[in-house]
């Protein structure tokens, strides 16, 4: 073997993991956190100009490209226009999502990167190819985000200008910042309490919980409906099991929050009755990762506070601005476990076989999720002096990039907000790249073990 084989095999070695499709989304990530936390350190981006310190610049940009909508400052009465322009971008780039930023990449590192992360684009996107490459996925969300949050922004912005008599630049600056954080599931409003104000306007919550439920789905969801809307018996497993599992969370969640705050005098019970309901559904669809709170959510009850876990945990779509371990992960579980109960020996779903591979890849997820928020709760516990139902909703609301918040974010240490913005971080690539990391790593064994089956249970 000569010198220049050896050194070729290194340099050849060394490109094949800095260009391995999960290293590269990561790292732009990382590199847009970067970029947003030096551009909110400057002066410039706070209200009098004084300057923001490292931890709270970076939360602030972690929390905004990861699209959470956690906070360490009040947006409102802390950023500046530019500081407020500065998060709005960031949630715009962390808005489309892994899968589109790595294909981004794809198109500038070269074509060997193209060829694998076609494989990763197939398994996020849980297409068979259909025609979707590299630049048809960028381009397709690009339209899809830009035509949804211009519909968003000119219903919640001439909603501002008639019903609150905002001026016409002020209304549609509104209109874009919520309409575009809305979308990327971002939560971050520009006000102290959120949407609190506006917590019996339709007007407002709806096309606001619209372009939630919009986002959430995820891309090829959408394009899907765009292409069979009217030929549901056509969809793809995936299409069937991300809406028939959302509206069930939706209705469920709505119906729970409705119920246990209905009397509560800090959340539904000080509305009136048929804003309650109102309520209640508007907060069920941001527990799908959204953030925004139209009730001060430091007051729901605890039953109230569990069953946000849940449906933070659980999350969105696949491909979309949603986080989670996603809806898909969340029904393999449950038809894997109906098909335990009732002795079949292939799980079955929609009429359609499920792969083994799939089902140990959405056990994965799943238990990782679960290490990552144990895992978060429990350094957060040794750090502050908050209760479990309060920190643990808190560490599930990082994880799950969701943003909603009992208020207690702002009350932890430096120590616990960096662990918070860390949770975010792995909340946003986890689930999607550990799809990837399965699928990019799966292979067939030349040989096989001897069975031998424990006791389980």
């Amino acid at each position: 073997m000569t010198l220049e084989t050896t050194d070729s095999g290194r340099w050849s070695g060394l490109l094949g993991f800095l260009t391995h499709p999960v290293r590269v989304v990561a790292s732009g990530f990382a590199a847009a956190i970067a970029v947003g936390t030096t551009l909110l350190m400057l002066p410039v981006a706070t209200e009098g100009e004084r300057a923001t310190g490292l931890v709270t610049a970076l939360f602030t940009s972690t929390s905004a490209v990861c699209v959470t909508g956690l906070v360490v400052v009040d947006t409102q009465t802390h950023w500046s226009a530019f500081g407020e322009v500065v998060i709005l971008g960031l949630i715009q780039v962390g808005g489309f999502g892994v899968m589109t930023l790595g294909s981004l990449l794809v198109l500038l590192v070269g074509r060997r990167l193209r060829a694998r992360a076609g494989m990763l684009t197939e398994t996020e996107v849980h297409h068979d190819g259909g025609g979707l490459d590299t630049r048809s996925v960028v381009l397709g969300v690009a339209r899809t985000s830009l035509l949804v949050e211009a519909v968003v922004a000119v219903l919640l912005a001439t909603r501002f200008a008639v019903g609150y008599g905002e001026p016409p630049s002020r209304a549609l600056y509104l209109g874009v910042f919520h309409a575009v954080s809305a979308f990327n599931n971002a939560g971050f409003a520009l006000w102290s309490t959120s949407l609190e104000r506006f917590a019996t306007d339709v007007w407002i919550c709806l096309p606001i919980a619209g372009a939630i439920v919009l986002g959430g789905l995820g891309f090829p969801v959408l394009v899907e409906l765009r292409r069979n809307l009217r030929h549901p018996w056509a969809w793809t497993l995936h299409t069937r099991l991300t809406l028939s599992t959302t509206l069930v969370l939706l209705v469920a969640g709505s119906a729970v929050f409705t119920a246990v705050e209905w009397d509560n005098d800090g959340t539904l019970g000080r509305l009136p009755e048929g804003a309650r309901f109102l309520a209640g559904a508007f907060h069920a669809v941001n527990t799908r990762t959204a953030g925004f709170n139209s009730v001060p959510t430091g007051e729901l009850r605890t039953e109230s506070l569990l069953a946000s876990d849940v449906l933070m945990f659980i999350g969105g779509g696949s491909a979309g601005t949603a986080g989670g371990i996603k809806v898909t992960t969340f029904a393999l579980l449950a038809y894997v476990i109906w098909a335990e109960l009732r002795g079949d020996r292939r799980v079955a779903a929609w009429g359609r076989g499920v792969p083994a591979a799939s089902q140990r890849q959405a056990v994965t997820v799943a238990l990782l999720g679960v290490a990552a928020v144990v895992g978060g709760t429990w350094c957060l516990l040794a750090m502050s002096s908050l209760s479990l139902d309060v920190l643990l909703f808190e560490a599930t609301s990082a994880f799950a990039t969701v943003g909603l918040s009992t208020g207690a974010t702002g009350e932890l240490p430096v120590t616990g907000q960096v662990l918070l913005a860390v949770l975010m971080f792995i909340g946003r690539l986890g689930p999607l790249t550990m799809g990837a990391v399965l699928t990019l790593r799966s292979r067939p064994r030349s040989f096989e073990f001897p069975e031998e089956r424990p006791i389980v249970g």
